[in-house]
């Protein structure tokens, strides 16, 4: 299955720029990261599955994400895109024709970072789905630094 993200805006050579990409090149195939100026939104291939980020989504835990992926991977889908809007959102005609809305919270997160986010959150489904030890179920104590 390829992964496509539809990014608008330019990231431009920023921290947030180098994240994204750093998780980007973990994944085999990497997914593909197009950065749009303006609407519309390219036309989907056949097989094609959209899923919008958009503060007003489903909010899924990671291993939902992983579990989410797996089965549309099983399922024979051909291309997966991701769209992360420009900042005064997508218009209702392409919110409406989207599969599925995916949200990292209910906060509104700078577009960039969001990239940065999502490209985390596919390598980490990734992992999950290889049983790598990246992904934890239960969060580890912090280590205390002793005083004297």
């Amino acid at each position: 299955m390829r992964i496509t993200i539809l990014a608008f805006g330019r990231a431009g050579d920023c921290e947030e720029a180098r994240i994204t990409a750093r998780y980007l090149a973990r994944l085999r195939p990497p997914p593909v990261l197009r950065e749009l100026a303006r609407l519309p939104l390219p036309k989907p291939a056949p097989g094609t599955r959209t899923i919008l980020l958009d503060e007003h989504g489903e909010a899924l835990t990671s291993a939902a994400i992983a579990a989410r992926l797996q089965t549309l991977r099983a399922g024979g889908l051909r291309e997966l895109r991701f769209v992360i809007g420009p900042a005064d959102g997508l218009p209702p005609g392409i919110r409406a024709s989207a599969d599925e809305t995916w949200a990292f919270g209910p906060q509104t997160w700078p577009h960039l970072l969001v990239r940065a986010m999502l490209a985390e959150q596919l390598y980490r489904a990734a992992t999950i789905r290889e049983g790598h030890p990246y992904h934890r179920d239960q969060a580890a104590p912090c280590p205390t630094s002793a005083r004297t």
